[in-house]
């Protein structure tokens, strides 16, 4: 068969027929026509998720105005300049994660629920990549600076992260090793052999047990989805790499030591910047880190990890310490909104305008494991409808007011929702509309924010 073809294209309602059992696929990329791949959107729509693992120093963060007239909090200081463009949010949480403190990461993007029997549901940024793809050579990029990526697929598989720069690079801007026949005769060697796998387990129709029919449909599913991905990936071979300025190049293709905690985080934002401008995908997640295994950043005298800092139980210096990390990470989330304001889109407008970038954390305060009251700043998208300013809370009318002044008093509102039908999904199914996906309903939600 030519991979170049439309021979494998397939309808939206096309099913896997095997062990008397239909298998219903996920919206795939192979489900738009090739010539879509090609096409370009007036107006691209982009998301960018950032996350930050344990919470935050709740008393340093906290911003206890609401509307346009809020004062900064010491913590979220360096986006003062940003003002006019990000909307900080209190009061949202995910009533799946209230008693699983551990999944906070893996339910952030999801809204799903992760008890021991649960199986995670679709990110909404993969939700949004089934839009967006049919434009892009790749349909998200996933970043990690540890193992774990934000990304879940429909089956709820979690998808693989890149951690070094220059990997992120190569595998976005730079031709594969060999050339494009090389590349191409790996990708046709690697359908083979799913095409083998796939047959090889129909011929167990006979010998499947009841119990077994779950766990093979998804595995089916996962064959045919990476079957599919592999064809496509193979018809992209024969669209140019985007043009890389010398400039661009040097500042995103290299390796940073994770002792330099910033400048790694700037080169992944100015990579994802990169990616954005060139179009090669609209959809990215970048971790800090889970957890359990966030770095350290020795580079301004934080040689404790994350999680120490977060269990700091009342100790001035590690709370000292805690609040110095939130700054320093909001700090570069706001280089990776200057970068998004001053950097053009290929038709020349601003990609802060086009891009919603999401930045916060699914746990509150990390010492008592609370994930009520998320920390949460969202920026960009003017051109998409959205508009900033003013300090979102969903805290007001539903609790006596910050007490900032009495810890015990605050950290009870970091545990225990003030608002039980503020759910952050409510956040995710908005910037799920405002890139186009259609739907009244994501995760957990009750209703779309208005913004």
């Amino acid at each position: 068969m030519s991979f170049l073809s439309q021979s494998w294209l397939v309808d939206r309602r096309y099913a896997l027929r095997a062990m008397g059992t239909c298998i219903a696929l996920p919206f795939l990329e192979c489900m738009v026509p090739l010539g879509a791949a090609e096409e370009k959107t007036a107006t691209p729509r982009r998301s960018a998720f950032i996350y930050l693992a344990n919470g935050v120093h709740s008393l340093n963060y906290q911003i206890t105005a609401p509307g346009r007239d809020y004062q900064f909090s010491r913590s979220l200081r360096p986006l003062e300049k940003h003002r006019d463009v990000i909307t900080p949010i209190s009061g949202l949480h995910h009533p799946g994660a209230l008693s699983h403190h551990h999944n906070c990461i893996s339910v952030w993007l999801t809204g799903g629920k992760l008890g021991p029997s649960d199986r995670n549901t679709i990110s909404v940024d993969q939700k949004m990549a089934e839009i967006t793809a049919k434009h892009t050579r790749y349909s998200s990029l996933e970043v990690a600076i540890t193992q774990d990526s934000l990304a879940w697929t429909a089956d709820g598989v979690r998808l693989p992260a890149m951690r070094r720069c220059s990997e992120i690079f190569a595998s976005l801007f730079e031709e594969p090793k060999g050339g494009t026949g090389v590349q191409r005769r790996a990708l046709r060697r690697k359908g083979s052999v799913l095409d083998a796998n796939l047959a090889e387990v129909r011929q167990l129709e006979q010998k499947m047990g009841s119990a077994d029919k779950g766990r093979m449909e998804q595995y089916l599913t996962s064959i045919r989805e990476a079957e599919i991905r592999t064809r496509r990936a193979d018809a992209w071979l024969d669209t140019p790499l985007p043009t890389i300025s010398a400039a661009d190049r040097q500042r995103t293709n290299r390796d940073i030591a994770h002792t330099m905690a910033g400048d790694y985080f700037r080169t992944v934002y100015d990579l994802i910047v990169l990616a954005f401008q060139t179009d090669v995908t609209r959809v990215a997640t970048f971790s800090l880190g889970g957890e359990g295994d966030a770095i350290s950043i020795p580079e301004i005298g934080i040689t404790e990890s994350r999680h120490q800092l977060s269990h700091h139980g009342g100790d001035p210096g590690y709370m000292e310490k805690l609040t110095n990390y939130d700054t320093f990470a909001i700090e570069q989330y706001g280089y990776f909104l200057t970068r998004l304001a001053e950097t053009k889109d290929l038709s020349g407008k601003p990609l802060l305008g086009s891009t919603m970038a999401l930045f916060g954390s699914g746990m509150s305060y990390g010492h008592s494991h609370g994930n009520a009251n998320l920390p949460l700043v969202l920026a960009g998208g003017s051109d998409l409808g959205l508009k900033h300013g003013s300090h979102l809370d969903f805290n007001q009318g539903h609790f006596k007011g910050y007490q900032l002044d009495k810890p015990g008093e605050h950290y009870s509102l970091c545990s225990r929702p003030a608002n039980p039908d503020a759910h952050m999904s409510n956040l995710l199914l908005l910037m799920a509309q405002r890139m186009g996906v259609e739907t009244d309903h994501f995760g957990d939600s009750n209703k779309a924010i208005e913004l």
